[in-house]
């Protein structure tokens, strides 16, 4: 298939404009394949998914562009010789230079064309995704109300604690001394949680305006290096085409510290390397469950080369107090998933020994309806 819509691919009979409009609209990637495993089609979801041009991809091999673990070309092979149909469920599907998507993938011939082969990608993803974001964001609202009445609670006897260990420490010495300083700092340390819990809960509503996503990952950048990121590399692969984002700066300049600085904690005590990407993928859309969508095209990916999150909790990381470091609050990265819930975007991670990437997608600004033009209108002069 290698007409554009309305025509007639090559070799392919029986095609009409209907067809061809069908084959457009599909909403999951697809392409059809020459007995050499080269492209000979691709749909505009396909076009979206591997951030590539039609042009560009007809007559290249496809698993040097649709990357799938395990490989899977053998069994399109046999699919192919045997006239049978091939179902893998569950399989990690990505492209060069993006983080893999779990898919369902669908392999058939196509009727009437020897050794022509479709191939679906079903992302699965998307839609584990939108339970996680769904869930995270009420397990946030939950945590919020808890928040405001602990801190208010907790925090005014310890402030009695704290004074008094102190008041003590001053007739005291040596080991007793010792364990009215453990009090003061783990009281200290407490009131510090509680702070935190309170900030998340009292984030504001996001002051929506443009904002240069570039200018916020470069504020984000400069703190990183300057404090908790010092013993880091920090590398910048940016999109300069990429046009302003619709959001809160200041809360997305949270969000960026609160990844970096995820990031620069998981990495060896001797430092690592962070990569933060912007790209613009226009058929990235979050479909609700009214049916209504929105696009989210901007992409912000910060990746690492720790070790990891700990699988047992991978599935639950935006989840408040879940966290994988000894210490840790698991506050942080649960503010993260409501401020991008708040701008309705959308956040995803992807993680194994060596490489975590987490993905952010936002929308652009606006665009102001057209005026309707009246016809007849007197002309100003």
């Amino acid at each position: 298939m290698t007409g554009h819509v309305g025509e007639a691919p090559a070799g392919v009979t029986g095609w009409n404009g209907a067809d061809s409009a069908l084959w457009a609209s599909l909403p999951v990637p697809a392409f059809v394949i020459d007995p050499e495993a080269r492209i000979e089609d691709v749909n505009s979801a396909g076009e979206g998914f591997l951030n590539t041009s039609r042009k560009a991809l007809l007559g290249k091999a496809i698993w040097h562009h649709v990357i799938i673990a395990p490989p899977i070309d053998e069994a399109v092979a046999r699919a192919r010789d045997n006239g049978t149909p091939l179902f893998v469920n569950d399989i990690d599907v990505g492209a060069p230079g993006r983080a893999p998507l779990q898919c369902n993938v669908q392999v058939a011939r196509v009727q009437g064309v020897e050794g022509r082969m479709l191939i679906l990608l079903s992302p699965r993803e998307l839609a584990g995704r939108l339970t996680q974001n769904h869930s995270a964001k009420s397990a946030a609202q939950s945590a919020i109300g808890m928040a405001e009445m602990l801190a208010h609670e907790i925090k005014n006897p310890l402030a009695g604690i704290t004074g008094a260990a102190q008041l003590l420490s001053m007739g005291l010495s040596g080991d007793d001394l010792e364990l009215t300083d453990l009090i003061v700092s783990e009281s200290r340390r407490i009131v510090k949680l509680l702070e935190q819990v309170e900030q998340f809960g009292n984030l504001s509503v996001p002051a929506f305006q443009e904002v240069n996503l570039h200018d916020v990952l470069d504020r984000a950048r400069r703190s990183a290096l300057l404090g908790f990121g010092a013993q880091m590399t920090i590398i910048e692969d940016y999109d300069p085409s990429l046009p302003m984002a619709w959001g809160d700066g200041d809360q997305l300049l949270q969000v960026v510290l609160n990844l970096l600085k995820n990031a620069a904690e998981a990495a060896d005590p001797g430092g690592g390397t962070i990569r933060i990407r912007t790209f613009y993928e226009h058929s990235f859309r979050l479909r609700r469950s009214d049916g209504s969508g929105k696009l989210l095209p901007l992409q912000i990916e910060i990746s690492d080369d720790g070790p990891g999150l700990p699988e047992a909790i991978r599935d639950d990381i935006f989840d408040p107090f879940v966290s994988g470091r000894e210490n840790g609050t698991g506050l942080g990265l649960a503010l993260v998933s409501k401020i991008i819930a708040d701008h309705q975007g959308w956040i995803s991670v992807n993680s194994e020994p060596g490489r975590t990437v987490f993905r952010l997608s936002l929308s652009r600004v606006p665009t102001a309806p057209r005026p309707v033009p009246i016809p007849n209108a007197p002309r100003q002069e």
